[in-house]
């Protein structure tokens, strides 16, 4: 009876699980749906002045009487911060806030890592003459003047999405080695050893109520993340020692594979 209850709970807790990651997709799908509602929007204001400019220029060609006058410097920059202010209400829909100061634009970049929020990131771009970086809040290892050569001034959208795949994928490699250490500190033979980017773990671990064998033989993890903007790892090596019996040899294998394709604390969970 005890462990048909107990079946029972992790059966439920783990359609839970699923609920609640489906819910989650389905939330994150119907903000970036919003957020590309706004920015149509925005590339529809922008097609529409070019044409504007467009005809008007070429009925002046033809020598038909047209606006002679040109937008003015004052014009051009009233056109710029409004459509930087449509820019802004799209980075709301999509974990960014941002607003418009004396000198430029000022933003805040959240970070969360499945479904908590952690750390904030500040960054402030000076408008004029063009975008450009005056001040900020990001880590020295994230490439934040490489994005910048590359996306600015002319994609500011683009900056920032990448911008926050770096710090996200970031924080939740980070989240993830803390967690291991809080929630599984029993399992662990000694202290995790990372660096400060979090892209290469390594620990020694063993299964808590499994067999002596797994005490004396403890499993050796190395956990490199190839992609600096992903919280999963692209290469695993989980291995025992040599003289180790071949069950828990097998077991390493298995484990790699956990570790590869669920966060840290699921797959130490799910072992």
């Amino acid at each position: 009876g005890v462990l048909a209850h107990l079946e029972m709970l992790e059966a439920r807790a783990h359609q839970e699980a699923v609920e609640q990651e489906e819910k989650e997709q389905r939330e994150e799908r119907l903000a970036f749906l919003k957020a590309r509602v706004q920015e149509l929007r925005l590339q529809r204001d922008e097609l529409r002045d070019k044409l504007d400019r467009q005809e008007k220029a070429q009925l002046g060609k033809e020598g038909i009487v047209s606006d002679p006058a040109l937008p003015s410097p004052r014009a051009v920059l009233e056109w710029k911060i409004r459509s930087l202010r449509g820019l802004l209400q799209v980075f709301q829909l999509t974990g960014f806030s941002g607003k418009l100061s004396r000198r430029g634009l000022r933003f805040s970049l959240r970070t969360s890592y499945e479904g908590s929020y952690l750390d904030s990131f500040h960054l402030e771009l000076l408008l004029r003459p063009e975008f450009r970086i005056r001040r900020h809040s990001v880590p020295a290892f994230i490439p934040l003047e490489q994005l910048a050569r590359k996306f600015l001034p002319s994609d500011l959208r683009s900056f920032l999405n990448v911008l926050s795949q770096h710090l996200n994928g970031f924080v939740g490699r980070r989240h993830q080695a803390e967690q291991l250490q809080e929630q599984f500190s029993e399992w662990l033979q000694g202290a995790p050893r990372g660096n400060s980017l979090c892209n290469l773990l390594t620990f020694r671990y063993s299964i808590p109520g499994k067999s002596q064998n797994s005490r004396n033989f403890p499993f050796r993890a190395r956990l490199l993340y190839g992609d600096p903007c992903r919280s999963l790892p692209t290469e695993v090596a989980v291995s025992c020692s040599p003289d180790a019996p071949a069950p828990l040899a097998e077991a390493a294998a298995a484990h790699s594979e956990l570790f590869r394709s669920l966060a840290l604390p699921r797959a130490f969970r799910s072992l």
